[in-house]
């Protein structure tokens, strides 16, 4: 959990971990072409059968909870860019703000080529409420983080009680997407995603709540010594495990039950439980010394995070639509599991050729000069 120039270990490998870890869940989506179906619960109603009891078997352990995970670390990089700010005297949030701009705008170019469930967006977004809100002290971020985890949790179980009394809350057919991305043409995608911009932004809209809370949760966090090897951030992770296997297993475990009502709640307000004890069980597993070079490899890509979770997104696309290799609604979930864990061995092998030769990934060293030529305007 060493610092390596200035560096916790321990973050850039908890983000290669999310950044990884969301293709376990996005993977899914790009192999049925679109059908958000695969991810939820909605289309069953009984027992599953062997191909969907192991994917959500995946789903569990991945949905929300690597999403929860990447956000909070997302809220630590927050907290970390202000206290540089702090320590160099300068203004906050001052060229942070281009950063969070700068991220908006190239979550926009992911979203428009690549792929319409886009997180940078939202995340750019939040991340600039996060930096005025942080700038009031920490009554302020307990009073946000009050105002908007309350909100987004009566939200959630609003939703939640609608599902159980009967409510139709299905997210329709997908036979429209799937078409299209099993024999539309890229630019045809491309034309999809702008005229449904709004719909297919809803999910980054609603989400902009629980961002709020994840990123000051992972500004508390770090202010808190969670992720320092002390025995004060030892005792902290341990309150974590335990939240997240006590209280964040069984909750989570409702993902199994069948008809659609606990897809939000699990996703959207029982997943970031579970990342939480990831945070703990990762801490720990680091210290297994013989997994040295395993551990180097999740920090090499965490250390270019926005660049390896563009290039799994396109990879993905190449693989699975017909403009691509066409392997789209062709595979079982065992072979997609196989391109995940493909996927992200590639990931990794990339980020750790590439940092042997540069000092940042390409898309990381693109926002620093842009930025820096912003800021000295």
């Amino acid at each position: 959990m060493e610092a390596h120039h200035g560096r916790i270990q321990l973050l850039d490998i908890l983000r290669g971990i999310a950044v990884l870890g969301t293709l376990g869940t996005n993977i899914w989506i790009f192999a049925h072409l679109g059908d958000l179906g695969y991810i939820t619960t909605g289309d069953h109603s009984g027992w599953w059968e062997t191909n969907d009891f192991i994917r959500m078997v995946v789903l569990f352990f991945v949905n929300g909870k690597l999403l929860g995970l990447l956000t909070i670390m997302f809220g630590v990089g927050v907290e970390l860019k202000y206290r540089q700010a702090i320590r160099k005297g300068q203004a906050w949030p001052g060229v942070y703000i281009w950063t969070s701009v700068f991220l908006i705008a190239e979550g926009f170019l992911h979203f428009t080529l690549v792929m319409e469930y886009d997180i940078l967006m939202s995340y750019g977004v939040t991340a600039i409420i996060v930096a005025f809100i942080i700038k009031g002290g920490d009554r302020r971020i307990k009073r946000a983080m009050r105002g908007f985890g309350g909100f987004h949790a009566f939200v959630i179980l609003s939703l939640l009680l609608l599902g159980l009394s009967g409510a139709n809350i299905s997210l329709g057919s997908f036979q429209e997407v799937v078409a299209l991305y099993k024999d539309g043409t890229w630019f045809e995608q491309i034309q999809y995603r702008l005229s449904d911009f709004l719909l297919l932004r809803t999910e980054a809209i609603f989400i902009i709540p629980m961002n709020i809370f994840l990123f000051l949760l992972g500004v508390r966090m770090m202010r808190a010594e969670v992720f320092s090897p002390t025995d004060k951030g030892k005792a902290q992770r341990s309150k974590l495990l335990k939240i997240g296997i006590f209280i964040g297993i069984p909750l989570n475990l409702l993902t199994f039950i069948p008809g659609g009502a606990f897809d939000l709640p699990t996703r959207y307000l029982f997943a970031p439980l579970v990342s939480l004890g990831y945070v703990a069980i990762i801490a720990e597993m680091i210290e297994w010394k013989k997994w040295n070079f395993f551990w180097r490899l999740f920090e090499k890509a965490g250390k270019m995070s926005l660049s390896c979770y563009v290039l799994q997104n396109i990879i993905a696309s190449f693989l699975f639509y017909g403009w691509g290799f066409g392997l789209g609604g062709k595979l079982s979930s065992f072979q997609i599991i196989s391109i995940w864990l493909s996927i992200s061995l590639i990931q990794l092998l990339f980020a750790s050729v590439w940092l042997r030769h540069f000092a940042f990934g390409p898309m990381e060293t693109v926002r620093r000069r842009v930025i820096g030529m912003l800021s000295a305007r």
